[in-house]
Formats: structure tokens, sequence, C-alpha cells
């Protein structure tokens, strides 16, 4: 309904008393300020002044009109402010989901980066595993989500994600250090036919069953677990073992667990994925370089 300018200059002004005076503040020609006072009447729908004698008074839609100017110019001064801030990468939020073996290795190495030089833009964690967080950045619930994609499994990314390839993240199988195969630096999955074993999400357990399936096995899947301590709690008591991503080998805490690569490599593509019009989002955009630039120093990018 109001143009800012207009509210602006009709603020001048009351403050001033007079359009003459108005113009010599805000540096523009008195005519210039009677059509644009001419033209907030006309969006108005009602006069804004009388003059009275050789003096300008506010009419009451003047006086409601001037109660709110004030706090219309401060909101949209502090809405500038803001946008600059945001524009400038001084500020800024973004929402980013990550699975749990990336929000252990790839996130923190990419906002200790970022906060070092970038402090006023915050990022917010959410862990999710695919294609959940998939969905997630689909609805508008997180701007970025860290995923994972396995080939043989010829998995759909929804339409409107862009994909951000970051790593191929090698698979590994996670042994107990006394495990007569664990002296060797690369295992085979189908000599481990007979074992017991852990798996865990649903996605990397269907790549699992696919893998041991091509194999002409089923595996006897014995727990089921999220929890990568736990999954390393089991292997180090000689409970299972289980096939997990090369990214975990970096925070293995229990010496007596072991990871060793399988041979044939297989490998699962770690990806960012975003809505195309975040891409051009600042604080959105320096954030994936920072990721882009955690996974480069990931054995297998």
């Amino acid at each position: 309904m109001f143009d800012s300018r207009h509210i602006r200059t009709f603020h001048e002004v009351v403050r001033a008393g007079s359009y003459s005076a108005a113009a010599r503040a805000l540096g523009y020609t008195q005519p210039a300020i009677t059509q644009q006072m001419k033209a907030l009447e006309r969006s108005v729908g009602t006069p804004l002044f009388v003059r009275v004698g050789r003096q300008m008074r506010l009419t009451e839609a003047g006086e409601a009109l001037e109660r709110h100017a004030g706090v219309i110019l401060d909101r949209i001064t502090a809405a500038q402010q803001q946008l600059s801030a945001i524009t400038g990468l001084r500020a800024g939020r973004v929402r980013m989901c990550a699975f749990p073996s990336a929000g252990a290795t790839l996130v923190p190495e990419a906002l200790a980066s970022l906060g070092a030089q970038h402090p006023g833009i915050r990022v917010e964690l959410q862990e999710a595993e695919p294609p959940d967080s998939m969905r997630r950045v689909a609805d508008g619930e997180c701007d970025i989500t860290l995923a994972f994609t396995y080939p043989g499994l010829h998995e759909q990314v929804p339409d409107e994600l862009v994909e951000i390839p970051l790593m191929e993240d090698q698979l590994t199988v996670l042994l107990p250090t006394g495990h007569p195969m664990a002296r060797r630096r690369a295992v085979r999955l189908a000599e481990l036919a007979d074992e017991r074993w852990i798996a865990g999400c649903l996605r990397c357990r269907a790549n699992f069953l696919h893998e041991c399936a091509e194999l002409g096995f089923a595996p006897d899947v014995a727990f089921t677990t999220d929890d990568i301590l736990v999954v390393q709690s089991l292997v180090a008591e000689g409970l299972g073992i289980a096939m997990m991503p090369g990214l975990v080998l970096s925070f293995l805490v229990h010496r007596k667990v072991a990871g060793r690569a399988l041979d044939p490599a297989s490998r699962r593509q770690v990806s960012a994925y975003v809505l195309r019009e975040h891409l051009d989002i600042p604080a959105t955009a320096l954030v994936l370089d920072e990721l882009k630039a955690a996974a480069a120093n990931r054995v297998g990018c």
C-alpha cells in the first residue's frame, strides 16, 4: 500500500514543518516533495495535511500515519542492516542434516574452518540418515543435507534437489583384532560368508545384503544398530563383524577393533544436496565450499 520513500518523506515533512524545509533536509526540490505527498495521499485515499493560514497541520489520518511512520522506518532500517550483514557474510543461518559418520568427520572440520573466517554465520546441525535427510531438505526443514548413495541400489534422488558430489567413501570390514583376517590389508567379502554380522541403517543394510546376494550367500545378521559406538563394542567383544564406511576409521575408539578394506573395493558416494535456489544464498554457498574442502582431505575423494 505504501512506498517506503514516501513514508520517509512524510516523516520529514512532519518533523520539519513544511514542504520546503523537508526538501532542504532531504536534498529534493519542493515540487518533488509535493508530488510524493500527493502520491502518498492517493495511496491512503484521504488527505494527510490541511493548511491553516500559512501553517500545515495533520489531518486525523495524518496523525494516525505519523504514529506508525517512525516504527515503519526503524523496521525498514533494521531489515536493511540485517540483509546487508547476511549478504556480506557477517551473519546468517544454515540448517544442516548429516548422517552420523559425516557428522563426526566432515562437518566438524568444515564448521571449524567456517567459524574461524566467518564467526557470525550460525550453522545448526540435525542428525538424519537418507532417504529421510533428503526429504527434509526437499520439504524445507533444512538447507543442506549430507547423504550417501550406493551404486548398486539405483536409488532415486528427489528431482528438486541439486547434488554436489563430495567424495567416494570406501567400505571396510570391522574385525576383532584377534580375527585371523585382521592380519591382512584387505579382505574378500565372500570369505566372511559364515561370520555373524552387525548391520547398520536401512540403506547400508540394503546395500550389504545386495552385495552378499551378488556373491551367492545370505549373511547371518544377529544385530542391527545405527550407533557406531555400539557396533565397535560388539565387534571388540567378538560378537560379530560389520561392514562400515571408511569414514568410521578416523574415529575408531576400541583398540580391539581393526578396519580392513574390501577386495575388490566397494564404495559409496557421499554428496551434499540442496534446493537449486539455495545455491545463490551466500552463507549456504560458503558452507558447501567448506564441506568440499573437508572432503578433499579424506582418502578416496
